[in-house]
């Protein structure tokens, strides 16, 4: 049996996925968590053979808490399961650990094949993503292609950034950008991850170190 670890912060779609993945009768779901601390906890704990995990994550993201259990030696494969189909979100799970990389709304077909070949330690992505971006894919242990972060940066990342910088809360954000705030937390998380932040207070010391950021004298 595969020993499974679900990661994700909602709750409706962790229950579709157990459903699924207890239907396949070679994989088994050994816990569940809802934010990054927590998977971080529970994976060490429990050791399972697979964590799927999403990128947008309360506390600490997906990247993040890959990152950690790297960093701690857990031989636990992980495979994304995200909404992001960004190049360097990509490369950042890979370089984390991430063997595995699914878009959210792939056929469950495609998770079963993902988590399998995972166990295998083999690779398998979406062919929802490009294969520009999946040939781009550096090794893992390998180093990081350099990259100016104002490249890195979507236009909408850029004006979160900026509203994050003033002090507004999602909520304000998302008035102002006129998008959810479901879709704010989404950017800053991408934010935190692309820039290699851990809290709001490193995202904005990052962010004005590379002069992506500026604050005006009063």
């Amino acid at each position: 049996m595969i020993r499974v670890f679900i990661a994700d912060d909602h709750h409706l779609v962790r229950e579709g996925i157990r459903a699924l993945l207890e239907r396949a009768g070679d994989i088994e779901v050994v816990g569940e968590a809802a934010d990054g601390n927590e998977t971080v906890r529970q994976v060490k704990r429990l050791r399972p053979d697979v964590l799927l995990i999403d990128i947008s994550m309360p506390e600490v993201n997906g990247i993040q808490a890959l990152q950690q259990l790297k960093a701690e030696n857990v031989a636990t494969r992980a495979v994304i399961l995200s909404m992001h189909s960004d190049e360097i979100l990509v490369r950042e799970a890979m370089q984390s650990g991430a063997r595995c990389y699914l878009l959210k709304g792939s056929v469950s077909e495609e998770l079963l094949l993902a988590i399998r070949a995972a166990h295998r330690g083999a690779a398998y992505f979406s062919p929802a993503i490009s294969d520009a971006i999946v040939g781009a894919r550096i090794a893992p242990d390998g180093p990081a292609k350099a990259a100016g972060p104002e490249g890195r940066l979507t236009p909408r990342e850029q004006e979160v950034l900026r509203l994050v910088s003033e002090g507004r809360t999602n909520n304000e954000i998302g008035k102002v950008m006129a998008i959810s705030v479901k879709t704010v937390e989404r950017h800053r998380t991408s934010l935190m991850a692309k820039l290699g932040a851990h809290n709001l207070v490193e995202l904005i010391r990052i962010a004005v170190k590379r002069r992506l950021i500026r604050f005006e004298d009063s």
